[in-house]
């Protein structure tokens, strides 16, 4: 007996593959779907103008004799609001789907924020913001093609932007620089500037200024530091630390944002809005007691270079301190988020290159990204 009854996917109902089938967002129920590839297959072909007969003739030879268990699919679908069966509604505008793009996110929604960025894209492909919203959302959700690909995309409109440059070069799998350029850190970090410390400590949880201040602790004798460098000061997160213990605190940082917020904290006896490595070189001889680099070398290849510059700066007593986020690859890795991961190994060869003696090598967990914890090594080096 044949059936002539047809389907369609509302214009409400999104559709997107991923890597184990498909997954559709209803924008009207605020419901996601996790469909198999057949699911998908038959939601893609379900757009009105085919009748169950004629969508059998398709699935059949996929799917044989469990055509009747996909019928009754249909209907479950329908159900659900996936499908329609008396025509679908209409489709959101790209600027909609932006929009709830947007709060879903805002709700930790990421897939179904996803799918909706990447149809706004695909509607109105001339705005740039939607590409680059649609690469944040595939970077979040480990697209990682997907994501520098749209990245590509806003760059073709953005040239300019060096914080999302540096990002698809560390998404393409190509020799990595020697360092973050100092463009992409000037640019991401007049950007943070305002919200650093909220989003940093209220949201990911960051604990590094606080074990690394533990880790130096430990290797002290009874006498507090006269003198300490922060490189990399940023806010002042790490320095606060160190203000009761010592008589001269001096910060050093890269961006000019971060550094008129340090100032406002009014911890620092001076600060320098310099990159590190340069003021290192350049600056007066001064020497410390503790220098400390506290997420600073994250921006750095290989470390032999800064951490040589940086215990050049020591005391005959002082100690060098720093963190790093750990990684498997030897000896370092230019990871998805753009900064650098180090394999302990590296570490280890860096500070003898720098001519130093490792004191201590910790791994702990710094913060969190995405909800994942981010592991980092906390070393602690003497002359």
């Amino acid at each position: 007996m044949s059936d002539t009854t047809t389907y369609e996917r509302p214009g409400s109902v999104l559709l997107a593959p991923t890597e184990d089938g498909f997954v559709a967002y209803d924008t009207v129920r605020g419901r996601l779907h996790r469909l198999n590839p057949t699911a998908g297959l038959l939601a893609e072909l379900c757009d009105g103008s085919r009748s169950v007969d004629e969508l059998g003739h398709h699935l059949r030879p996929l799917v044989g004799a469990a055509w009747p268990r996909w019928q009754r699919w249909l209907e479950e679908a329908t159900s659900d609001g996936l499908l329609t069966s008396t025509g679908g509604g209409g489709e959101p505008s790209a600027p909609e789907l932006h929009r709830l793009a947007h709060r879903l996110q805002q709700r930790d929604e990421v897939l179904g924020a996803w799918v909706c960025q990447r149809r706004a894209a695909e509607l109105a492909p001339q705005v740039p913001d939607y590409w680059l919203r649609l690469g944040e959302l595939a970077h979040i959700t480990g697209r990682r093609t997907e994501a520098h690909d749209a990245y590509r995309r806003y760059l073709d409109h953005q040239p300019d932007d060096a914080e999302v440059a540096h990002l698809v070069l560390a998404l393409a799998d190509e020799a990595p620089p020697n360092r973050v350029p100092d463009r992409c850190l000037e640019q991401l970090y007049d950007r943070f500037a305002t919200f650093y410390d909220e989003n940093m400590v209220d949201e990911l949880g960051y604990r590094a200024p606080d074990q690394l201040h533990e880790a130096v602790r430990a290797h002290q004798d009874d006498h507090e530091p006269a003198s300490v460098l922060d490189l990399g000061c940023g806010t002042g997160l790490s320095g606060v630390r160190w203000r009761a213990h010592t008589a001269a605190l001096v910060g050093v940082d890269l961006s000019p944002a971060m550094v008129a917020r340090a100032r406002q904290r009014g911890i620092y006896d001076r600060l320098h809005q310099s990159e590190i490595t340069r003021w290192l070189r350049e600056a007066p001889g001064e020497r410390f007691d503790l220098v400390l680099a506290c997420d600073t070398l994250i921006y750095f290849g290989d470390l032999s270079d800064p951490l040589r510059l940086a215990g050049a700066r020591l005391t005959p007593t002082g100690l060098l301190a720093f963190t790093a986020e750990r990684g498997d690859h030897a000896p370092f890795r230019l990871s998805d988020s753009g900064r650098f991961t180090h394999h302990p190994d590296h570490i280890r060869a860096a500070v003898a290159a720098a001519e130093l003696t490792l004191l201590g090598l910790d791994e702990s967990v710094l913060r969190s990204e995405y909800g994942e914890p981010v592991t980092g090594l906390i070393a602690v080096c003497g002359r």
